[in-house]
């Protein structure tokens, strides 16, 4: 095969593990394989030969592979290391902000790091201002919360 042709190879090479690293679900799969392709096409459009080009295909390809396990062992944990979304305040402590107590008119609110929430408890029970609470549950726009004692 013509030294040239490799050049084409190479990027259609990329192109088609990018393509399927966007097509098919499961981690970053195919993404090493299309940085290998890429530097082994940068090779010869350098004009190194066929052995050099597949050395750099395989060893780029295989040096992601393994730089990037960590990070995909991390994603299919299914744990979001960042602490998006309200869920994120389940199990975080905070204090009574204002009078929670059954049947009231408006709810209570407690402070929870920087946040104001609205809360209940889940058994109706009265918390006065000031108390340390947990919070159990996020329900829409309210914690449920109980305290924590002392």
């Amino acid at each position: 095969m013509e030294p040239e042709i490799w050049r084409w190879i190479w990027l259609g090479a990329a192109g088609v593990f990018l393509l399927g690293e966007v097509i098919i679900a499961g981690g970053v799969f195919m993404l090493p394989f299309a940085g290998g392709a890429v530097v082994a096409s940068i090779l010869a459009f350098a004009g190194l030969g066929d052995a050099p080009q597949w050395i750099a295909f395989i060893g780029v390809s295989a040096a992601l592979f393994i730089a990037l396990r960590p990070v995909v062992r991390k994603l299919n944990q299914g744990e979001n290391p960042i602490g998006v979304g309200a869920a994120r305040l389940i199990g975080e402590t905070g204090t009574v902000t204002s009078l929670i107590e059954p049947g009231a008119e408006t709810l209570g609110t407690v402070r929870i790091g920087r946040e104001s929430w609205t809360a209940e408890t889940p058994d109706g029970q009265t918390l006065q201002i000031g108390t340390t609470i947990k919070v159990i549950e996020i329900q829409g726009t309210r914690a449920v919360v109980s305290p924590i004692e002392n």
